[in-house]
């Protein structure tokens, strides 16, 4: 078993038949085929849509025990107005996953850009509010959370306090990309370009690493994080970490790679699984 948390954005990617997949693989089996060899993945869709409650219960069934599902609160929940009139709406959604029991863990906040400093008190009534019973971790993306002024010392006073973590997300091996493809340009318009935050508040760092979509290209970006996930592990916390590429057709690749280089880092770290596709994904 992995002594951390390692997946991809999603596991329902067509593209990854014939590697991740087999080839002529219906989306059905996709997610059993996912946690052969991963054992988390980004909540993404539940960010746009809840899921039925059938859907759930299927998804209960196929996720082993031990899988994390980073669910993200829906955007209606963090990006419509003040977060303490959908404390509610939150309670309604927390209570819809409970099919999933530990598996969520932790549930994710994403807020927009546009909040700011001034909605800090906000922010702490909402947590304190919600009853997240498997955790809480949080992603900003206003520039004032980055400028290591009072403004985000505030804001890790706020999430350490409550044993809240802030997700740390880093956009840079995208934007160092000067590739013109529409998936690039597509990545590139929708993510944050902004400084990385690696934080460990609680037993759980959160990572979202948004990569290029040359493999080595990202190798410069992944260093850093390999030496801070690996100094995690060995002082005893758990991190999640998701590997993203423009288009996530090269996701799974990608986080192959952190994880060989995180077994150079750390000898005895098992490997990944075989990927049921019939070859195992190129680390190259």
């Amino acid at each position: 078993m992995l002594p951390y948390f390692l997946g991809c954005p999603s596991w329902n990617e067509p593209a990854w038949r014939g590697s991740l997949y087999p080839a002529g693989s219906a989306s059905r089996d996709f997610l059993a085929d996912y946690c052969r060899v991963f054992n988390t993945v980004e909540g993404n869709t539940t960010f746009y849509a809840r899921p039925a409650a059938a859907t759930l219960a299927r998804w209960a069934q196929l996720m082993p025990a031990q899988f994390r599902f980073c669910a993200k609160l829906p955007r209606d929940v963090s990006h419509t107005g003040d977060l303490r009139e959908q404390l509610a709406a939150a309670a309604e959604f927390v209570a819809l996953l409970a099919p999933l029991g530990a598996r969520i863990a932790p549930l994710w906040l994403q807020l927009p850009a546009s909040f700011a400093p001034a909605r800090l008190a906000e922010l702490a009534a909402f947590i304190d509010g919600l009853a997240a019973p498997h955790g809480l971790a949080v992603e900003v993306r206003h520039l004032a959370f980055f400028a290591r002024g009072e403004e985000e010392r505030a804001l890790n006073r706020l999430l350490h306090g409550r044993g809240v973590e802030r997700i740390g997300l880093d956009s840079r091996a995208l934007f160092s990309c000067t590739e013109r493809s529409p998936a690039v340009l597509h990545a590139q318009s929708k993510k944050p370009r902004l400084p990385p935050r690696p934080a460990a508040f609680t037993m759980a760092p959160q990572v979202r690493f948004i990569g290029h979509p040359e493999l080595v290209a990202n190798d410069a970006f992944l260093a850093p994080w390999v030496d801070k996930v690996a100094a995690w592990i060995e002082e005893g916390r758990t991190p999640h970490v998701y590997l993203h590429t423009p288009d996530n057709h090269r996701a799974p690749e990608l986080a192959r790679r952190f994880h060989a280089q995180l077994m150079a880092r750390l000898p005895g770290l098992p490997a990944l699984a075989e990927d049921t596709g019939g070859e195992q994904l190129g680390l190259l």
